[in-house]
């Protein structure tokens, strides 16, 4: 089990070090609060446009991270020698698949949890054609962002240590503290009851995308076993468009009786049940009983894809 939490330490740390991930990390915040801050006409589903583009940026940015941190942490290690050199210790294949895709977890969820300060965030700033900018929430952050670069660049000077590993830290912790601030602040920079103006049904749906993150994560990592990184991105967005229609054209035929719409629809993940853009906007709440389905079928998704990259791995020749 020590071994299997070293690997996991080393694929989250190693992840987190990938300029590439301070990158996502950082203007996924920053794209979501601008999504915010613009004036809409949107005849009352200004709110409802918004939340769509939030999950939207949040899912697309974990996709990017999760083909990243897969290729990082299987197929360049495999490239390099490295993964040779880890499993000629008494470490077996399936213990190194599943300790990598736990610290691909791990570094996907913090991901998405700085994003979802931004994305709580955006659903007090959000506002109609007669409002305006929410001032305090737009400087603050932005303030907290530029602190937390400033943070990781004193600690590279001065403490001669890398750039990016202490800046992603300390952006959580400096995102995170102007979160809190904001949120005893009105628009108009006046003390007020903490969380007033945030619709809290944001965090389930954050929630959902994480577990949608871990999904990916699971077939990234299943790819990477066999193939490098843009071959295996294009795999994770083709089996992502596909797994957004896969209701519309292969649901009705599979209720109809079709078998091969029915293996199809069996093994396509369904995106739709972890998309909760459209509940926002209808203003309904997400049960936590439909949480609960969703992480069954996340858990059984990973099963599948975690079992098949452990067989892929389990016959690759090793450099």
């Amino acid at each position: 089990m020590k071994v299997f939490w070293t690997i996991t330490r080393n694929a989250f740390k190693e992840l987190t070090r990938q300029p590439i991930f301070l990158v996502l990390m950082v203007s996924s915040s920053i794209f979501m609060l601008f999504l915010a801050s613009l004036y809409y006409a949107g005849a009352e589903e200004d709110a409802s446009m918004v939340h769509g583009g939030v999950l939207a940026t949040l899912f697309i940015t974990g996709l990017l991270s999760a083909v990243l941190g897969a290729t990082v942490s299987i197929d360049e290690e495999v490239e390099s020698g490295t993964a040779l050199a880890v499993l000629s210790k008494p470490v077996g294949r399936l213990t190194f698949i599943l300790a990598k895709f736990t610290g691909l977890a791990g570094a996907l969820t913090l991901q998405c949890l700085c994003g979802a300060l931004s994305a709580l965030l955006a659903t007090r700033m959000a506002f109609d054609v007669y409002g305006s900018p929410d001032y305090p929430a737009i400087l603050i952050m932005a303030s907290s962002i530029m602190l937390a670069f400033t943070i990781g660049l004193a600690v590279h000077f001065f403490l001669m240590k890398p750039f990016v590993g202490p800046t992603v830290l300390a952006q959580a912790a400096c995102m995170l503290t102007g979160f809190v601030l904001i949120n005893f602040l009105s628009r108009q920079w006046e003390p007020q009851s903490f969380g007033m103006g945030l619709d809290t049904r944001m965090i389930r749906a954050v929630i959902l995308i994480i577990m949608a993150l871990w999904l990916v994560g699971g077939i990234a990592i299943a790819c990477s076993t066999r193939l490098s990184m843009i071959p295996t991105l294009v795999v994770c967005l083709a089996l992502f468009l596909a797994g957004l229609v896969s209701d519309h054209f292969l649901g009705n035929q599979a209720e109809s009786g079709s078998l091969w719409a029915s293996l199809l629809y069996g093994i396509l993940p369904n995106w739709q049940l972890f998309w909760m853009a459209d509940a926002l906007a209808l203003k309904k709440n997400i049960p936590l009983a439909y949480i609960l389905g969703a992480f069954q079928y996340a858990v059984g998704g990973l099963v599948m894809t975690l079992g098949a990259a452990s067989l892929m791995f389990e016959h690759r020749e090793l450099k």
